[in-house]
């Protein structure tokens, strides 16, 4: 389980006085509203289900798997499937798909899942992106109203999928922010419920611009001539490598394969298309050659308070063998991952698994480790590139308490 912190503690008087407010007006709800509430929360629990069937793995790395992933063994069917891979921009929300099921009732995991389904956003910013659906579609007459759907609406996708850290610390900072607004500075309610969409549009937008923010700032680190390591394939670590080769740095990149879902292979050929000159490592060679790179960069499924990292396992050995030969290690995260989480160990983290094929059949006697993440602490990171500035891990958790301030 989580340790979490003592803010955490100290910020759940808030939460319980906000969730006592809540469910007042249940508490006089007549026996046909609450049948009515049971059977939706029914009807969204086999939702659920049929988008993750299989509850044992994440449905975070099963996205990863299906946007990243190489699957075929040729190299050069993997080559020409990158190069011919077209870039999706990402549709602004006035122009959103509709959805929702057949009787035209919105339902926030279906407008969830049309979003996500764009390779180049990640599910915090599609996440993001319903909810404000959420406010727009509203049928709410009053500010309680308003927020008791957006908070349940927030559950519902927090419980898609539990072991996405990004996903949750999302919908967490999307309510602070977007309810952080007063109904009381206005005379109506529908001149509140604009501010609440104003609001939540506004950090969508800002959510999105985040991996260009961090790219930016991160450009006067890399300099002509460096060798960078990096780890798997991050899209916020992608557009740090892609900004530098636009900016004409001349810059080489060890890349390492990324098992299971080798999804390191997809970095290396997104960077060879480039022109970056790219050297592919398989994952346990990394020490062999941490002497030629002058710096690593990887990603993170989330920061947490302490400074520390959560990201696709092999990142903590990665840093490990870095801080022993005195390379500096530096993190891209958004914002938007930065989560209320205090992990002490390996072990005090909620599981992530993913399957793994050996590609011959292992004995049933024999067992499998299938996390899929580890935990970096923070004493072996330099610096964190985030929207919010690059910061030392030390800084974290003073971010983290302005942020759910």
């Amino acid at each position: 389980m989580w340790r979490r912190s003592a803010s955490f503690i100290l910020d759940k008087n808030q939460t319980d006085v906000s969730e006592s407010h809540h469910l007042s007006p249940l508490s006089v709800a007549d026996s046909s509203s609450m049948t009515e509430t049971l059977l939706q929360q029914e009807q969204q629990q086999q939702q659920q289900q049929q988008l993750n069937p299989n509850p044992d793995i994440s449905a975070y790395y099963q996205t990863r798997a299906a946007h990243h992933g190489v699957v075929t063994s040729d190299w050069l069917s993997q080559a020409q499937a990158a190069v011919d891979q077209p870039s999706e921009d990402v549709v602004s929300s006035n122009v959103s798909s509709k959805s929702g099921d057949l009787s035209g009732k919105f339902n926030v995991i279906d407008e969830f899942n049309n979003w996500r389904k764009q390779p180049d956003l990640a599910e915090a910013v599609a996440a993001i992106r319903a909810l404000a659906s959420v406010i727009r579609s509203s049928e709410a007459t009053t500010m309680m109203e308003l927020e008791f759907e957006l908070k349940k609406a927030s559950d519902s996708l927090k419980s898609w999928d539990k072991t996405s850290i990004s996903l949750t610390a999302g919908c967490d900072l999307f309510m602070r922010y977007v309810t952080r607004t007063s109904a009381l500075e206005y005379e109506d309610f529908n001149s509140a419920k604009s501010r609440f969409l104003e609001r939540a549009e506004k950090f969508g937008e800002i959510s999105y611009k985040a991996r260009k923010i961090i790219a930016m700032l991160s450009q006067e680190f890399i300099f002509d001539g460096c060798t960078i390591l990096v780890h798997g394939f991050s899209r916020v670590v992608f557009e740090v490598l892609k900004t530098a080769a636009q900016n004409r740095k001349n810059f080489r990149v060890l890349c390492t394969e990324g098992r299971p879902d080798r999804s390191g292979l997809r970095l290396s050929n997104e960077l060879a298309k480039l022109d970056v000159p790219v050297k592919l490592l398989i994952d346990s060679a990394v020490a062999y050659n941490m002497d030629e790179i002058d710096m690593v960069f990887v990603g993170a499924d989330g920061v947490v308070e302490s400074g520390g990292v959560i990201n696709m396992m092999g990142t903590y050995q990665i840093a490990l063998v870095a801080k022993s030969m005195n390379k500096p290690v530096y993190v891209a995260a958004e914002s938007y991952k930065f989560a209320r989480l205090y992990p002490l160990d390996q072990k005090d983290m909620f599981p992530a698994l993913r399957p793994i094929d050996f590609g011959v059949p292992i004995p049933s006697k024999v067992e499998i480790e299938t996390s899929a993440r580890d935990y970096t602490p923070p004493q072996y990171l330099t610096l964190l590139f985030t929207d919010l500035g690059v910061l030392t891990p030390s800084v974290v958790s003073d971010e983290l308490i302005q942020l759910y301030l």
